[in-house]
């Protein structure tokens, strides 16, 4: 609405755009400092120093795969997070002080009401269906790759392939890499790796399409952005469900929910795509392992995005030292590696991972 307004009325748009982008630029290269990268050679030998001779893992209750068919959303409404909801709206501010903001309050409050009687609806009519795969498995560290072994005949079924991060770090700093929370396969002991996808999307086709014949452009609007918000909250609740229970490594925990979107609890779940393991092919061999699109029916996109879009997949870590990363840019010599470990060529590895790479 204001760039419609800024077209057709008075005020000029273009200069304005110009002069806000010339700012931009002008604040970006004042910032920008070059980083060093280290060859990759180097920053394999810096990588994360865990004690795996005193370490012992905890052994899962869930062996292999399990499925959650029609999740009650009742339950998942109290994982939300609803801070990022108030962004799809271009509100700033955390829930739940962004309700009595001096500013923005008003419109926050409007919306947010507006959400939870669409929100009873949707519970009551049972118009989306919330569905989950989750597996864990056994799991060893190679190099940057993790592989995954079946429980019955201990055989290789799955690899996982990770960056390494490369830039020059402070001494004590390591430079990280989501296989360095697995046990190498040099270690003597078991450690092991769990999988998840859920989705909250299922049925929302239908919904969009009702809105669209009212030409109701807000309910679209709102039913996609609450659809989002119960996957991360699925995503949220089955996290604790693994944590506490299915693989019970840390299960007397009892987090509020403040603390659990603070992600006070013991491991991460990173997903492919996202700034630790930026390669989001990576999904395929997630998808195949869970047997995914067979299981709740969400499917990858030929750019490996995915469908229902209220979907969220990835990995579950339980090493108590893991943390989230970035994974930053990358030279062509990890390229080179990583195109091996995942046999596929250099031109497409650099394909996938065209944002990370600090050369041409």
């Amino acid at each position: 609405v204001p760039v419609a307004g800024g077209l057709i009325g008075k005020n000029d748009l273009g200069t304005k755009t110009k002069r806000e982008y010339n700012k931009l630029r002008t604040d970006y290269l004042a910032k920008k400092t070059a980083k060093i990268l280290l060859p990759f050679s180097e920053a394999r030998k810096n990588r994360t120093k865990l004690d795996w001779d005193n370490f012992i893992s905890t052994e899962p209750k869930l062996k292999g795969n399990k499925i959650f068919d029609g999740y009650p959303l009742a339950e998942i409404r109290k994982y939300i997070d609803w801070s990022p909801f108030f962004k799809v709206w271009m509100l700033k501010g955390k829930y739940p002080k962004i309700l009595e903001d001096k500013v923005v309050g008003d419109e926050a409050t409007k919306v947010f009401e507006d959400a939870n009687l669409m929100l009873d609806e949707i519970i009551n009519s049972e118009s989306l269906t919330a569905k989950a795969v989750l597996g864990i498995y056994p799991a060893a560290t190679i190099g940057e790759s993790i592989i995954i072994n079946s429980w019955e005949e201990d055989e290789l079924i799955a690899k996982f392939n990770f960056l390494r991060q490369q830039s020059k770090k402070v001494e004590g700093k390591a430079n990280l890499s989501l296989a360095d929370y697995v046990l190498p396969k040099t270690q003597k002991g078991k450690d092991y790796l769990g999988f998840f996808t859920v989705t909250a999307g299922i049925g929302i086709e239908l919904l969009i399409e009702k809105y669209e014949l009212d030409h109701n452009d807000y309910k679209i609007i709102m039913v996609k952005a609450l659809a989002d918000r119960l996957a991360e909250a699925f995503a949220e609740l089955m996290h604790e469900k693994v944590r506490k229970d299915l693989w019970g490594f840390d299960a007397d925990e009892n987090y509020s929910n403040q603390e659990l979107v603070a992600e006070a609890y013991e491991g991460i779940r990173p997903a492919p795509g996202y700034p630790a393991c930026p390669d989001h092919t990576e999904k395929e061999f997630l998808f195949n392992l869970l047997e995914v699109e067979k299981n709740i029916g969400v499917t990858l996109t030929e750019s490996f995005a995915m469908y229902p879009a209220a979907s969220v997949s990835g990995f579950y870590f339980a090493n108590p030292e893991a943390k989230y990363f970035g994974l930053g840019k990358i030279e062509k010599d990890q390229v080179i590696v990583y195109a091996n470990q995942k046999e596929i060529s250099v031109e497409e590895a650099e394909k996938w991972l065209a944002p990370q790479l600090n050369y041409k």
